[in-house]
């Protein structure tokens, strides 16, 4: 059975020469020859997330550790940021679909193929013969439970904050969940950026939109570049 291609994947290849179904949107290759990855819009949107999330984890840990709440102060004011940092959290997403290149990324991390689970059965065993398309399967499961996580996040911190909306048996509720989902997106966060501190690339993929192809061939073999992934390359001056 032929496996399925994820949106821009290589078709063949022949006497290690990839071909793609439409050669008039091959990647561009920067003049040092670097590989676009990700578009401007997607930087700014993952930039400003993570610093959201960032401040929301920040003032949680201010809010519920004893220690550093007494170090810190203002307990009223870091109550505020926390509640409007929390609530911005989905917006830099939703701004971003606007973006061709963004939703076209959402599509491939909400889709898994047959390689993401090899990828899978090969962290189990502790191989590194990983295969992976754009995302490797460890992104997608990262992204799709920190997205449910932010929406329950969400709903949980509306129950709280407005005390009128539901009976006090379901704001205790609510206040359990937030606490201990809380606790445990610090964890993943903090997982994610020990994984991000251990490869410069990919951090340099997602701070300039450009990667090394060589990096791209060994983690990421099943992803073919498109002219649609990054930023247009600046025009050739006469």
């Amino acid at each position: 059975m032929r496996r399925p291609a994820e949106p821009g994947a290589r078709r063949a290849t022949t006497a290690g020469t990839a071909t793609t179904a439409d050669t008039a949107t091959a990647a561009p290759t920067a003049p040092d020859g670097r590989l676009p990855r990700f578009t401007r819009a997607e930087r700014w949107v993952h930039r400003v997330t993570a610093a959201l999330m960032l401040v929301c984890i920040a003032t949680a840990a201010c809010l519920y550790l004893p220690q550093l709440a007494e170090l810190v102060g203002r307990r009223r004011l870091l109550v505020v940021v926390h509640e409007w940092c929390g609530l911005a959290l989905p917006v830099p997403l939703l701004l971003g679909l606007g973006s061709r290149a963004l939703r076209r990324d959402l599509g491939r991390l909400n889709r898994f193929q047959p390689y993401d689970r090899a990828w899978l059965r090969a962290v189990l065993r502790r191989s590194y013969r990983r295969t992976a398309g754009k995302f490797n399967a460890g992104q997608k499961l990262y992204a799709g439970w920190i997205a449910g996580a932010v929406l329950v996040l969400l709903g949980t911190g509306l129950l709280m904050w407005f005390t009128d909306l539901a009976p006090l048996a379901w704001r205790t509720g609510a206040s359990f969940v937030h606490d201990w989902l809380a606790l445990a997106v610090g964890v993943v966060v903090a997982g994610h950026l020990y994984k991000a501190l251990g490869d410069p690339e990919a951090r340099h993929g997602m701070r300039t939109g450009w990667v090394d192809p060589e990096w791209a061939r060994i983690e990421h073999p099943e992803w073919e570049p498109t002219a649609e992934e990054g930023d247009p390359l600046p025009a050739a001056e006469d």
